[in-house]
């Protein structure tokens, strides 16, 4: 026990979906305690100042968008808490690969369009009518992200509410988002950039029913993309000054060794300094692989489960980042700014030429090595934030896939990362050549960092693969999409259960809502 109490909730690990979960059960009133085995809540939500000496470094992502299609952040009143977004837009920079011109994504449709105008007229009528189609269907979405899943969920609120044409959108939603982007737009520049920004939910352009991985963009004209000030990490310290103003608590340096379980129910939680946590319900934000394999172990779980788990597909890693502290900013080619901040930097700057790089680099992934020309995409969000670095100096975060955790040639991560770190840097100085002279220190997180340091198996920022039959209904299997376990009082939250990875909050906020129905049933109410 901790302090002589028992809790109603215990919450195991700290990322943005435990901590969304554990401050709406502590605002209704139950004892909540987070469990999280860093120095620093936040998990794959984290900002560090002791990583590059007078720079906030985010320690995994970045760029803030689904949550604000939620209701998380307004329910649980983050902004007392000191919670404060940054609008980056234009939201999205592609510079043509020739130096000749960019696209600007814009929040603002029609100052997007104009923007591809000046690549492509034909786009911009072409972008204008695919941003109206997708962002009725993909309201829908939304609808069926804010509960739990069901069979029906998807037709009912996806397609056929939403649609007047639902064989079509069905077609489309079946078809792989690198088949769609050709279908829908004319100019590889335009191709490209919308492939490499689909292309960070995981599943590469080939892959079947993705197509709403290209959809998605839509939505983004409604949500921007957003940074909180101080570092991506600053909504979860947000979030955790919450939880403790509703009477919870956060246990830092707290490891869970493992979950004790009797029969049909778990009965106790270690924590790997010896010291025992007393819970009448407990949710994991864990690995759904960790929480089962590790803290439960298999021998102690219902026949079957064990061999259904290691048929969840967590994939041969992801993608890997390096973190700068640079002198200037990119002084990009095709949109010179002498280095000084400028409407590029404020949001993503997808760096892909063309759908064929892609292939190709998914295609060294598939052999288990990194590509020598990787898709980068890079972030400078000092450019908005003037928190982040020293006066006068800034951060560059340079992200790319595909990398293999595992690698076919035998090396070791810790052998190479610096050597692919290298490569990624150089793809964005092909694009502004002033970014190798201008840099003073990197942090590099690898597949394998990002394995040890918060958590993610094989390096997979989304736990197990966004491949359609891993999503909705079947993620993480079916008997569990509901965010409820064989145990009876062990619930799953996070990346690994619906809707999936990515700075959103939806699962915490539904795994919330399914606790407390139950505790309503406990007290027959």
């Amino acid at each position: 026990m901790t302090n002589g109490n028992s809790f109603d909730v215990a919450v195991i690990g700290g990322g943005h979906n435990g901590l969304t979960c554990a401050c709406y059960l502590a605002k209704a009133g139950l004892k909540v305690v987070v469990l999280e085995r860093r120095h620093i809540v936040g998990g794959a939500v984290c900002t560090q100042d002791d990583l590059i000496d007078g720079y906030k470094i985010d320690v995994g992502s970045s760029a803030h968008i689904m949550i604000h299609l939620t209701p998380v952040i307004q329910d649980l009143e983050l902004e007392k808490f000191g919670l404060e977004y940054i609008d980056c837009d234009p939201f999205a920079f592609a510079p043509m690969p020739d130096g000749k011109g960019a696209i600007y994504f814009w929040r603002d449709v029609d100052k997007t369009c104009e923007s591809i105008a000046k690549i492509s007229p034909e786009d911009a009528d072409r972008y204008k009518a695919f941003v109206n189609e997708w962002e009725k269907l993909n309201e829908g979405v939304f609808d069926a992200f804010l509960k739990p899943p069901t069979l029906t969920n998807l037709l009912r609120h996806m397609i056929l509410k939403r649609n007047a044409d639902p064989a079509n959108m069905v077609r489309k939603l079946m078809t792989s988002y690198g088949s769609l982007v050709k279908e829908t737009f004319k100019h590889e520049g335009l191709r490209a950039a919308m492939t490499w920004l689909a292309a960070q939910s995981g599943p590469p352009p080939t892959a079947a029913a993705s197509g709403d991985f290209l959809g998605w963009h839509s939505m983004i004209h409604r949500s921007g993309v957003k940074r909180p000030r101080g570092g991506s990490g600053a909504l979860t310290q947000a979030m955790a000054k919450c939880l403790e103003h509703h009477g919870g608590e956060v246990m830092l340096d707290a490891e869970v060794a493992s979950i004790g379980v009797d029969g049909k129910r778990v009965t106790s939680i270690e924590l790997a300094n010896g010291e025992k946590i007393e819970a009448k319900r407990v949710v994991s934000n864990a690995h759904v692989h960790t929480t089962f394999f590790k803290l439960i172990g298999r021998g102690n779980l219902p026949n079957g489960l064990a061999e259904r788990l290691d048929n969840v597909r967590v994939g041969n890693g992801f993608g890997m980042i390096v973190r700068c502290a640079v002198s200037e900013l990119p002084d990009y080619s095709a949109a010179p700014s002498g280095g000084s901040p400028a409407e590029c930097h404020r949001g993503l700057q997808l760096l892909c030429p063309s759908m064929q790089y892609l292939d190709n680099t998914y295609a060294d992934y598939l052999k288990g090595r990194p590509s020598e020309k990787p898709g980068a995409l890079a972030m400078t969000f000092s450019a908005v934030d003037d928190t982040l670095a020293p006066e006068n100096k800034h951060t560059l975060f340079i992200w790319g896939q595909y990398y293999p955790y595992e690698l076919a040639s035998g090396e070791n991560w810790d052998d190479i990362e610096d050597r692919e770190a290298d490569k990624l840097i150089d793809v964005v100085n092909d694009y502004a050549p002033n970014v190798k002279a201008s840099l003073i220190d990197r942090f590099v997180q690898s597949p394998l960092d990002l394995e040890r340091r918060i958590g993610l198996l094989r390096g997979n920022v989304m736990h197990v693969e966004m491949d359609f039959d891993q999503m909705f209904y079947f993620r993480p299997l079916p008997e569990m999409n509901a965010y409820k376990t064989p145990f009876e009082n062990l619930y799953l939250t996070g990346a690994s259960t619906h809707p999936g990875g990515g700075v959103f909050g939806a699962s915490g906020h539904n795994t919330a809502k399914v606790v407390l129905k139950d505790v309503k049933k406990w007290f027959g109410q």
